[in-house]
């Protein structure tokens, strides 16, 4: 039996809500083939989210690690390719923080690829319907500050992890400039991907890329 662990950031930049967190309060304990859901939450804040991260991979022993942020702006959901070590925020983080152009950790890698087969999620969700394509920036805010931190710590360990970023809610986007997904379909897709992680051991060989 497969242990998932799924973080969910806390709202942020002035928002009440955050899809992430709202998703994995419906995914916790759920029930997979061959595994099971647990989750976290995760501060939006420089450095205390990837605390937060591994201080809950500790307690729950996983097989893998997928985290979750909201990425407004994005139709589909999006498993990342690549964490970059690099942390330069447009707006401040929940204590305040605008590092710009500071590493994540200093002399660590330039980058992580994710070590989730990211191609065999956006498959698995592609043929249920749901929106879903690889993205190759996890942008350079908590979400990337996360995904290269924990891809950091688990760098020795068999412990597989990703990022996937989610659109927002209809009631984020009720002026219709944004895209939004329903919180079910988020689940839903959410779901499907960690299914997805225990079914492929290797990724599968589909065309994620883009021409520019």
């Amino acid at each position: 039996m497969k242990k998932i662990l799924i973080s969910g950031f806390e709202p942020f930049g002035g928002g009440v809500i955050n899809p992430a967190l709202e998703a994995v309060k419906l995914l916790d304990g759920a029930a997979l083939n061959n595994g099971k859901i647990v989750v976290c939450q995760v501060p939006v804040t420089r450095f205390k989210a990837t605390a937060a991260v591994i201080e809950a991979i500790k307690h729950h022993q996983p097989d893998y690690v997928i985290t979750v942020g909201q990425a407004g702006g994005r139709a589909a959901i999006t498993p990342e390719r690549i964490a970059i070590n690099i942390d330069d925020f447009r707006i401040v983080d929940n204590e305040g923080n605008q590092p710009i152009d500071q590493p994540i950790v200093v002399d660590g890698p330039d980058a992580y690829f994710s070590t989730l087969p990211i191609k065999a999620i956006t498959h698995a969700l592609q043929q249920e319907g749901i929106p879903c394509q690889v993205s190759n920036t996890a942008g350079t805010f908590v979400c990337n500050h996360l995904f290269y931190g924990v891809q950091h710590y688990l760098r020795y360990t068999q412990i597989g992890h990703g990022f996937i970023h989610i659109p927002l809610l209809p009631q984020q986007a009720m002026f219709g400039d944004l895209p939004s997904m329903s919180l079910d379909l988020i689940v839903t897709g959410l779901k499907i991907a960690a299914q997805a992680v225990i079914d492929n051991a290797s990724d599968v060989p589909l065309s994620g890329g883009t021409i520019c």
